[in-house]
């Protein structure tokens, strides 16, 4: 038998496959004409009709029938998955760190299978069902002639009829069916965006007459309980101990000083003039605990230096003189708690703070 002989299957012809230790055949260049006429050199220049035509029957026609149904399961496989994915999203909670672990376990399996049974389909789609053909298309002048352009259009017809896209609609539709998940899956993630801040950003709950709690017990304070200098507590506003949202823009440092160590300097609101030291109590000041580089919690206090630190960037603020920058990329000094006291002598709030907490780029809502 020859190399290039063709043979009967059991569904009609095979189409001819390279013996192994032959020279490969020559290769349909699209666009030239046929290697006997230029000496196997064409370059494009006239463009005839081919007398070969791309195959549609695939090599493997016994099993194309088979590998349909598979390549059908896998796109519906993928489907279901794709569907599970955007119920598993939707449908299941994420309030405890249990929950978190589940949701992420569905949609990181879900979403696993989808993809895979799309990467299966194609793969067995490719090898089982489409005709394995060789095409070389040699290099042309980039504006196509308009015969040319005819003989695109048949050879794009013909590798229409080659994908097998057309003749099979059980692997076409499944496709399909496939993808509308995966299309939907970002309308749906991005749903958690929410509706823009607004301005929120640029205000936290502390309100005049609000107390200062210690975080952890919920205990008011007075001055004569936080006497001792170099003390440094966190605090928390009342009524809101366990509202997660408000505390990550509200918590605050609360410091101790000796008599003479403070030298807060005044600051201009709304330009108006304010001295911040009237913002403290006996020596007793509160800062932001939200860095104004990225938002990481300031939570070191150095008591012989009075510096406070930033452990992600290193930002260091001198808590001393109103908590103002002198190392790292912090654009700017902590906001200022305003503070007094009510009339039973715990510390209050005076109001909220005069300038946005946190990085800068919050405060443009």
């Amino acid at each position: 038998m020859n190399d290039m002989e063709e043979v009967e299957g059991p569904e009609g012809p095979v189409p001819p496959h390279r013996v192994i230790g032959t020279p490969p055949p020559t290769p349909r260049l699209l666009g030239s004409r046929d290697g006997a006429e230029d000496g196997g050199t064409g370059h494009g220049t006239e463009v005839e009709p081919a007398e070969e035509k791309l195959p549609e029957v695939s090599d493997y026609p016994a099993h194309a029938n088979n590998a349909e149904k598979i390549v059908a399961v896998c796109f519906l496989l993928a489907f279901i998955a794709g569907c599970g994915f955007i119920a598993a999203y939707v449908g299941l909670e994420v309030g405890s760190v249990d929950s978190v672990f589940r949701s992420n376990l569905a949609l990181g399996l879900s979403l696993s299978v989808a993809l895979l049974g799309l990467g299966f389909g194609a793969i067995i789609w490719v090898r089982q069902l489409m005709p394995d053909y060789e095409m070389v298309e040699e290099r042309h002048p980039m504006r196509s002639t308009d015969a040319e352009r005819a003989a695109f259009d048949e050879y794009f017809k013909e590798g229409t009829g080659a994908s097998q896209f057309v003749r099979r609609p059980m692997v076409r539709r499944t496709l399909l069916l496939a993808t509308l998940p995966l299309a939907a899956i970002p309308v749906v993630v991005l749903r958690d965006l929410g509706p823009l801040p607004g301005t929120s950003l640029r205000h936290t709950v502390w309100s005049p007459g609000r107390r200062l709690l210690v975080y952890g017990t919920n205990q008011p304070l007075t001055p004569a309980t936080f006497s001792e200098p170099g003390q440094s507590i966190t605090i928390v506003p009342e009524g809101y101990t366990d509202d997660l949202d408000a505390l990550a823009k509200a918590t605050v440092t609360l410091i101790k000083f000796s008599p003479g160590e403070l030298n807060i300097p005044t600051t201009y609101n709304s330009g108006t003039l304010i001295s911040t030291m009237n913002w403290t109590v006996d020596n007793i000041v509160a800062y932001s605990r939200i860095c104004t580089h990225v938002g990481c919690p300031v939570g070191l206090y150095e008591q012989t230096t009075h510096h406070l630190l930033c452990p992600c960037h290193q930002s260091t603020f001198d808590a001393s003189t109103g908590a103002t920058v002198i190392f790292g990329p912090a654009p700017r000094p902590l906001p200022q708690l305003p503070m007094t006291v009510d009339a039973q002598g715990f510390l209050v709030s005076k109001s909220d703070f005069t300038q946005p907490v946190g990085p800068s780029f919050w405060e443009r809502g």
